[in-house]
């Protein structure tokens, strides 16, 4: 190792003006053993730089070569694996990790030894050494050979000490006089060494000349120390005198650390009094406004707020610890409670009294409501209770079970007054709606003694609600008889098919939906200012959804954050406020249930205006609050019309299916044809930018099928009318129809009735056209047969059932007159078919002319083709068809 050493100290490192210090002989762990050498080196130029430097020999092996260097300035960390057992491997932390494996743990420890020593020499930034041995990091390792190594060179290290210019130039002066100092170093050497000898000696003589000056120094050390002895002595002296001074400075601060610690304890006894004085002290024009207020003047309500608000101050304010041992805190919060009890006493009673004396005015006025369809407003009763709405809310927060009692009180009294009211309503709605019946003709006319009835019923509700009430079964008797009296008790669309628009009962129906409309738009807002009521005087959370620490509008108008509590029990307050509402409100449901089966009874068709309606009404509801009462009860309500609305369809459906024709005149346009027109008809003014446009729809998939079944069924079964004519009247009057009020989602269906009606259209004209010139038809069948068959065209004319003879006969038999009187008998067979009301005779003589006339050519071509050169020609001409089917068609 000391041959490779010189060897690279030599090749390497002195020509770059290096000295190496340390070697070890290693190779990457975990790969194949490429030996290489690191190297720690120093410069000898200042600023000194250290490096570690790695060293490879050569492809060929005869020289080595420098393969990559770092600065030991950028080593952040030495690893030396394990610090108690012998383990060759170790890593240096450069800008990346390089892992090495050394050949033995010797060289291992000594670069590991001379990389610390060279960073506590020359790095400021100290390298971390992990899992070293602490004596490897105070002195080096040497063993065998890598003593001689490294450990010669590391005691260089240690006692080399460079010199410094002035040194340099004593060194090279003292060269210079001595002419053999190069050439001979031993004869220099002595030479320094006897001058050496000459400097000490003259030392010592000089030292012993200066006994004299030592013993005088000796003397004024002596007189030094007695000056310091009687300095101390004073000291001692001032020290006892300051003593005293300490022992009285020390009593005076005691004293005045008292007199602050009592200041200290007064204030804050003056505050503590202070505290209890101001928030536990409540006025006496407070304590007489709760004990005497009166509860029946605006001022007298406001003065009552203010106390009670000052009141709950008082016993909500934050004692400290001890306060409530006082005997004065424990009479105040008896104080407190004696007239929190009896305010609340008080106000209970009083709030009963308004409940009952509103309530009393409230019936006097109800009267003037019942003969009109309206509800009583209940805004005042609202207006005068809201005064009480803080109140209210104080009750709430300190008396949870007399505001409960209250509530209970207040929901019990409005549920007879409003059961009362929702009655009377209802029962005049049903005699508006029962209040006309048919004549005998099918027209609507109103039956004087029903009207007289109607009248009576009327005038009797002006006088109590005990005589409205008791009106009930007479009104149920009055709607039946007047729903008997109509078209079987409902609409159908086979008694719309009978009559024409101007027949249709739509007066009635248009009254029904204003009366429909009036009863909602009644119900809506007393609901809503029900709830708003009940939400703002029992101060009932309306909006749980709020995040919390939301800012939240007050009944007062004020705006202010809400606390987390009162979030989280929100969802329970509007629980609360739903069951008063379904309390309160609990006939509403029933009566519009009653309600909708008697529109429904009286007119089938009625539930197409109560679903619009009804949908209208949901929507707006949901808008405004989607949990409300009203959003509730109006959506279960809307199942039932959507109920009816569909037991109509399926009712519209099975009177189709049970429609009889019979079999002695013709079928023409059927009922439920021109019934599906005006149910399309009314339902798209009805259902024109309704909500529930898809409920129609999916109707009208069901009603057009069920239209296209019993057309096909009627079609089979009629024995008076050919099946195509009753196809193509009915399917061109449903395309027509469809073409018209162009409902979108039926398009496919009017496709479908369009290729109905033009593919019967065309079998009824072919089927027909063959009667006139049957003779000839046959014959030119017969003779495309044997065409078919293999025999060539121009030699048909020589089989004997088809020669030119046999032509020439069947054509004398179809001259012009016998073919215009066909067509005559044709077109009058034609018209008994066809009905008046469709107006399709015109479109179906056109369509004969046009079979005829093709009919025709391709006669004309079947002669030219199988008779050529035999000029047998028709005995009448394409001239003469169009004359003849002008002529026809105009002189009928």
């Amino acid at each position: 190792m000391t041959a490779i050493k010189h060897a690279l100290q030599r090749d390497i490192f002195t020509p770059n003006d290096e000295r190496l210090l340390s070697i070890v002989n290693v190779c990457k762990a975990g790969k194949k053993k490429k030996n290489c050498f690191l190297c720690a080196t120093v410069t000898t130029e200042r600023p000194v730089q250290v490096k570690v430097v790695k060293v490879k020999k050569s492809d060929k092996g005869d020289f080595y070569k420098r393969q990559m260097a770092w600065e030991l300035r950028d080593l952040t960390e030495v690893d030396a694996k394990d610090a108690n057992k012998e383990n060759p491997e170790f890593d240096l932390h450069f800008e990346k990790v390089y892992r090495w494996v050394a050949s033995s743990t010797a060289e291992k420890n000594s670069f590991i030894s001379c990389i610390w020593k060279l960073n506590q020499r020359y790095l400021r930034k100290k390298v971390e050494f992990v899992n070293v041995s602490p004596q490897l990091l105070e002195e080096s390792v040497p063993s065998g050979e890598s003593q001689i190594v490294a450990g010669g060179d590391e005691d260089a290290l240690d006692d080399y000490q460079e010199l410094n210019a002035r040194e340099e130039q004593d060194i090279e002066s003292m060269m210079e006089v001595c002419e053999y100092a190069i050439s001979n170093a031993e004869a220099f050497a002595e030479k320094l060494s006897r001058e050496l000898q000459v400097l000490d000696g003259a030392n010592i003589q000089s030292i012993m000349a200066s006994e004299k000056q030592v013993n005088i120094l000796m003397q004024l050390l002596d007189q030094a120390l007695a000056e310091v002895d009687n300095i101390e002595g004073k000291l001692l002296s001032y020290e006892e005198m300051l003593q005293s001074v300490k022992e009285q400075m020390d009593q005076i601060s005691q004293s005045n650390r008292l007199i602050q610690i009592s200041n200290t304890n007064n204030g804050k006894l003056l505050d503590e009094i202070q505290f209890l004085v101001n928030y536990m002290d409540l006025s006496k024009g407070h304590i007489k406004a709760l004990q005497e207020g009166d509860l029946s003047s605006p001022k007298g309500i406001e003065a009552c707020i203010n106390a009670s608000e000052a009141l709950s101050q008082c016993m909500n304010v934050a004692l400290k610890p001890g306060h409530e041992k006082l005997m004065a805190v424990k009479q105040q919060q008896h104080l407190f409670s004696e007239l929190r009890d009896a305010f609340a006493r008080r106000l209970t009673n009083h709030l009963n009294n308004v409940f009952v004396h509103q309530g009393h005015d409230q019936s006097s006025t109800l009267s003037q409501h019942t003969a009109e369809l309206t509800l009583p407003k209940h805004s005042p009763l609202h207006r005068d209770l809201l005064r009480y709405a803080k109140l209210m809310e104080w009750l709430k927060n300190t008396q949870r079970e007399k505001y409960e009692g209250l509530s209970r009180t207040y929901v019990d009294y409005m549920t007879r007054l409003y059961e009362r009211e929702i009655k009377d309503f209802f029962e005049v709605a049903k005699i508006k709606m029962a209040g006309t019946s048919k004549d005998g003709k099918g027209k609507f006319a109103t039956l004087p003694r029903k009207e007289s009835a109607l009248k009576q019923e009327t005038e009797s509700l002006h006088g109590s609600s005990g005589k409205l009430t008791g009106s009930t079964s007479s009104l149920n008797k009055l709607a039946v008889s007047s729903s008997n009296s109509r078209r079987s008790q409902s609409s159908s669309l086979l008694d719309m098919g009978n009559m024409s628009a101007s027949d249709l009962d739509v007066a009635d129906r248009t009254r029904f939906d204003k009366i429909f409309e009036q009863v909602l738009s009644e119900l809506e807002p007393l609901c809503l200012a029900e709830q708003d009521f009940i939400s703002k005087f029992f101060k009932l959370q309306q909006n749980p959804t709020l995040a919390q620490g939301e800012n939240v509008d007050d009944s007062d108008g004020a705006v202010h954050s809400r606390p987390p509590s009162e979030h989280r029990h929100s969802i329970s307050e509007k629980d609360m406020v739903r069951m008063m509402m379904n309390k309160i409100f609990q006939s509403i449901e029933t009566e519009l249930n009653s309600l909708i089966a008697l529109g429904d009874k009286i007119d089938s068709f009625n539930s197409l205006y109560m679903l619009v309606k009804m949908s209208h009404h949901v929507w707006t509801a949901e808008n405004v609050d989607p949990a409300s009462y009203l959003s509730t009860t109006l959506g279960n309500v809307l199942v039932t019309v959507k109920r009816n609305f569909d037991k109509c369809i399926s009712g519209q459906i099975r009177q189709m299916e049970e429609v009889k024709i019979s079999k002695k005149s013709k079928v023409g346009l059927l009922p439920f044809v021109t019934g599906f027109e005006e149910f399309a008809k009314l339902a798209e003014a009805i259902f024109r930018n309704a909500e529930r446009r898809g409920d129609l729809d999916k109707a009208y998939i069901k009603l057009i099928r069920a239209v296209f079944n019993n057309v096909e069924k009627v079609a089979n079964e009629s024995q008076k009318t050919p099946r195509d004519v009753v196809m193509m009247e009915n399917f061109h009057h449903i395309f027509s129809t469809l073409s018209s009020l162009k409902i979108s989602c039926l398009e496919a269906e009017r496709k479908e009735a369009k290729q109905k009606y033009t593919e019967h259209l065309q079998s009824y004209v072919i089927n027909s056209l063959g009667q006139p010139l049957e003779k000839l038809n046959h014959f030119f069948e017969g003779v495309e047969a044997r065409v078919a068959q293999g025999v060539r065209e121009e030699e048909v004319s020589y089989q004997l059932a088809f020669n030119k003879q046999e032509l020439r006969k069947v054509i004398k038999e179809y001259p012009g007159k016998e073919v215009k009187k066909g067509l005559d008998n044709l077109y009058k067979k034609v018209d008994k078919h066809l009905c008046e009301e469709e107006n399709l005779l015109q479109v179906v003589w056109h369509s004969m002319q046009d079979e005829f006339i093709r009919q025709y050519k391709h006669f004309e071509g079947l002669i030219n083709r199988c008779y050529p050169g035999s000029g047998i020609t028709m005995e009448f001409t394409i001239q003469d068809m169009l004359e003849y089917f002008s002529s026809i068609a105009q002189s009928h």
